[in-house]
């Protein structure tokens, strides 16, 4: 099982080095213009996020709505420690990504020994607990929006750093603990009675999940160059959350695949801009349809490859 799992990891790790010549190559002879490489470099970004989210609501199956406000805390601490400390790029996003997992930790302490539409409630008032912090901050600018953070983040960074998001979650999964997780999910009082130390695999899944979304949040905020709050308010967590959905729960594929298509897609319908958000809709509604009728099923069956990879994650 190990030798296989090994075997899966060099695969993949070698499809990574792949595509990132072959996009690397790309950019620089002008094939992928400027515009489309700041759209990859934001997939990269949104991949980070649904994974490590992934991993709390997807196999740990605790719905949470305060994503984005770990981003929040990961790219302002990020941001202050490049402006005010003029610390190395790499250090401000282990900071940011430590601090978001430290908050992370503190808050998934208290809140989840909550189950379903509380914790949902109480982790989308810790989103919004943060922005409005982040508002009243001078540190912070406020509203106005944090300015002067160095564009450090480029290509190789996020693209690296995601498959690092990747690779953690995919070796937690499929590990002992990951199995724990797993079965949490599926009963939580059967995994309490079977042995398994409830309280402790989920403040774990959450703070892992916390700190890869703060990781995310450094090198946003690298990348954006002005740091607004109302970037990080509630929308930007439903989004997170709706490419977990869509791309299924527990999935890691679909995940990826659905941060990737919800981010590429509305910049393809930027030229029909007073139409773009009811395509958008549209499409997200016609994916939850198909994902549970008959066609989606049929569609499902067809492959098995795929399928069978789902399952073995799942047992």
């Amino acid at each position: 099982m190990k030798k296989k799992l090994v075997r899966k990891l060099v695969m993949q790790l070698v499809a990574f080095v792949v595509i990132f010549i072959v996009l690397t190559l790309l950019m620089n002879t002008g094939v992928i213009n400027t515009f489309w490489a700041g759209i990859l470099l934001l997939c990269g970004i949104n991949v980070t996020l649904a994974v490590s989210l992934n991993l709390a609501t997807g196999y740990l199956g605790q719905l949470t709505l305060g994503h984005a406000g770990f981003m929040a805390v990961g790219a302002y601490v990020s941001a202050l420690c490049s402006i005010y400390l003029n610390l190395p790029f790499a250090l401000t996003l282990i900071l940011g990504a430590l601090s978001a997992g430290l908050v992370g930790l503190l808050i998934g302490i208290p809140i989840l020994r909550l189950k379903g539409d509380y914790l949902c409630i109480i982790t989308l008032a810790f989103n919004e607990i943060i922005r409005v912090i982040i508002v009243n901050l001078k540190i912070t600018n406020g509203a106005k929006g944090l300015i002067g953070t160095p564009n450090d983040t480029t290509f190789a960074w996020v693209f690296w750093l995601m498959a690092l998001t990747i690779f953690v979650v995919y070796s937690i999964v499929n590990s002992r603990h990951g199995r724990a997780i797993i079965a949490i999910r599926e009963d939580d009082t059967a995994s309490e009675l079977s042995g398994i130390n409830n309280v402790y695999y989920k403040i774990l899944a959450f703070a892992i999940s916390a700190l890869f979304a703060g990781l995310a949040g450094g090198l946003y905020s690298h990348y954006i160059g002005v740091l607004v709050p109302k970037y990080f308010d509630y929308n930007k967590s439903v989004e997170i959350l709706v490419m977990v959905v869509l791309g299924g729960m527990g999935n890691l594929p679909g995940s990826i695949i659905a941060a990737l298509v919800l981010t590429i897609l509305p910049s393809l319908l930027m030229s029909f801009s007073q139409y773009r958000m009811l395509v958008y809709a549209i499409v997200l509604i016609a994916a939850m349809l198909l994902k549970h009728s008959d066609a989606g099923i049929a569609l499902r069956a067809k492959l098995p490859k795929f399928h069978r990879k789902n399952k073995e994650v799942t047992e």
